[in-house]
């Protein structure tokens, strides 16, 4: 049953949206992590301004005889810096002070909390900005340090608390507004970018891989790559490339299983011919003159060798993967099970040396003797007159089983298609199916089949076996 197209998702839903948010909030994160910093420095900036304005403010009571001015000069010197009063740091030493004058109001109110910025660090003015932006109410400070134009000259400015506290608000929201404008063209501008250079590739390769699946065969849908280097060309290249390999296996599945069906039809009224021919043979090697009854066994066997292909040729596209019944049992009991299938030779059964050591495998019994037995008769039927089984050793999983035997070894061409069906066999005449079906055997198991080498002296295939369960069957116990 083939699933459902899924439709590409909306725009409010796609990887662009979401591109486009996530860089607001990360340029915003950014934004809060200076946030703090910047709010205590426009802090420091605002007091140390108070101070530079007091200091004018002193300087102009310095050019005034006997550095006194009438209270309502005083008062307007004291408005323009914003301050309840001006005075140099250290009274006690007036006499050695650039400034010797005071301004203040005829009534100052009570101080409520001193600030000497020489002695904060960066922590502390952080802190402070903070607590001035959240405190509620309006306190009177008085602010310690040194003029900013005059590094000399220190004094204390008795100044209010909530016009420091509505800057600092003015200055925080002034702040998120130009941080929320940065945000937004920055997301714009990586939105643009990456729409152009990521996200619309993306998506077109998105929409190429829908309409592939919806119609595989049609040649149209293959995807055609660009001439981009990056890895966007790197995966339009690929995908294109396995599009294109998935249509021609599509291709010849169908025409593999069109030659499926007729060979299936045809194979039975095939199979009745060769049998009838197969009679008529033996009737004529029979009755038929000398030379006649010397040449019939060949057709005979022409005839049998015929028979078996159909036989085989059917068998394996009915089967497909082997049904599987997985037991533990002793490898040593299956191989003479093997050896006693084989038929003698000049009155000698077939030499096969078990050295398996009392190997237990779990594995289907039935179908593993299928597949020793397809390896031993095609070492037989090569010249080979010796098999030996071995447990080889360093399986890292499960266990590997070694099959060697001493005939001439097989033809270049045949190592090139070893395990193609009708086309890997390594003698005159056959199928190939026989390793074909060997190979499907052992990969059903979970373990695989495979050519270890092969020379003038023998050949050796390997088999590897799981140990446990596969696919989470159950093995059971082997009671034979």
């Amino acid at each position: 049953m083939n699933r459902p197209i899924l439709p590409l998702p909306p725009l409010a839903r796609s990887l662009s949206a979401r591109l486009f948010v996530l860089t607001v909030a990360f340029v915003m994160l950014s934004e809060v992590l200076i946030f703090v910093p910047s709010l205590a420095h426009f802090r420091m900036s605002y007091l140390e301004d108070k101070l530079a304005a007091g200091t004018l403010a002193l300087l102009a009571l310095e050019a005034t005889p006997d550095n006194m001015v009438s209270q309502e000069l005083a008062d307007q010197l004291l408005h323009n810096v914003g301050a309840f009063s001006a005075m140099p740091e250290d009274m006690g030493r007036l006499s050695s002070s650039k400034l010797k004058g005071v301004l203040a109001l005829e009534m100052p109110p009570e101080v409520q909390r001193v600030v000497d910025l020489r002695a904060e660090s960066p922590i502390d003015q952080m802190r402070a900005a903070l607590m001035v932006l959240f405190r509620r109410g309006d306190r009177v400070m008085m602010v310690i340090g040194q003029s900013p134009h005059e590094p000399d000259i220190a004094l204390d400015v008795t100044l209010p608390e909530r016009p420091l506290r509505e800057a600092m608000i003015a200055f925080a929201r002034n702040l998120f507004q130009i941080s929320l404008i940065i945000s937004a063209m920055t997301a714009a501008l990586l939105y643009v970018t990456l729409q152009w250079l990521l996200v619309r590739p993306m998506r077109q390769l998105s929409e190429n891989m829908i309409a592939f699946r919806m119609d595989p065969e049609d040649a149209s849908r293959v995807i055609r790559p660009g001439r981009r280097r990056d890895e966007i060309g790197v995966a339009q290249r690929e995908l294109a490339h396995m599009q294109e390999a998935v249509r021609r296996a599509i291709g010849q599945h169908a025409r593999l299983a069109a030659l499926g069906t007729a060979v299936t039809k045809v194979n039975h009224d095939l199979r009745n011919m060769l049998s009838t021919a197969l009679v008529v043979s033996d009737r004529i090697a029979e009755t038929g003159t000398p030379e006649i009854r010397r040449m019939a066994p060949a057709l005979v066997n022409a005839i049998e060798r015929a028979t078996k292909l159909c036989t085989g040729t059917l068998a394996y596209t009915r089967e497909g993967a082997p049904p599987l019944t997985l037991v533990r049992f002793p490898l040593s009991p299956l191989i003479e099970e093997v050896a006693a299938a084989l038929p003698e030779r000049d009155g000698q059964p077939f030499a096969i040396e078990d050295e398996t050591h009392g190997a237990v495998v779990g594995a289907d019994r039935d179908q593993l003797y299928r597949l020793l037995l397809n390896l031993v008769r095609n070492a037989a039927e090569s010249g080979a007159e010796h098999v030996r089984f071995q447990v080889a050793p360093g399986a890292v999983r499960g266990i590997a089983i070694d099959i060697a035997d001493d005939g001439p070894g097989l033809a270049p061409k045949a190592r090139e298609n070893l395990f193609k069906p009708f086309a890997g066999s390594a003698r005159p005449g056959g199928t190939g199916l026989g390793l074909a079906i060997g190979r499907e055997i052992a990969r059903a198991h979970g373990g695989d089949l495979m050519l270890v080498e092969s020379a003038g002296t023998g050949t050796m295939f390997r088999l590897t076996l799981p140990q446990g369960s596969v696919e989470g069957a159950a093995v059971s116990e082997f009671a034979g």
